[in-house]
């Protein structure tokens, strides 16, 4: 019996790419602030920095400590806060946008090395069995060797 072992394995498959590097390589200005923003606005400091300047902005009206330049009900003070919703809820849904096209161009590139992995796998599983049918080949042909000196001893 002549031993056939399949061919060995051939990587034709283009490098592992870093999927981050390449969605950021690609960003506008305007998408960099758009992510900065959000990252900015969602953040505890800027909650804290924002909530002491609102209650600042309360106290210094109602006291009138300085003079009351937005008295209660504070309609200056909700004007600049609907202005600053107005501009960041939409930088903020940009950005989301981008993350879930990223996240769906990770999912991709996941399902393309899973596949690539899968082929190699198999490739090594035809190497074991090849291996464990040469194995049982020698064992055989040892064994026949064995029992044929014995027979002479």
């Amino acid at each position: 019996m002549t031993l056939k072992f399949p061919v060995p394995f051939k990587h034709e498959h283009p490098p592992v790419q870093n999927v981050n590097e390449l969605i950021e390589d690609r960003y506008t200005v305007g998408q960099r602030a758009a992510d900065t923003v959000a990252q900015t606005v969602g953040s505890w400091t800027f909650i804290l920095i924002q909530s002491g300047l609102l209650l600042c902005w309360a106290v210094l009206n109602v006291t009138a400590y300085i003079r009351h330049w937005d008295p209660y009900p504070f309609i200056l003070m909700n004007l600049v806060l609907s202005l600053q919703a107005a501009y960041t809820a939409p930088l903020i849904m940009m950005s989301q946008n981008r993350k879930a096209m990223r996240d769906r161009i990770e999912a991709h590139e996941d399902f393309l090395i899973n596949q690539k992995a899968e082929v190699e796998i198999r490739s090594i599983m035809e190497h074991l069995v090849a291996q464990g049918a040469a194995l049982s080949e020698l064992h055989r042909l040892v064994t026949t060797l064995v029992d044929r000196s014995g027979d002479r001893g």
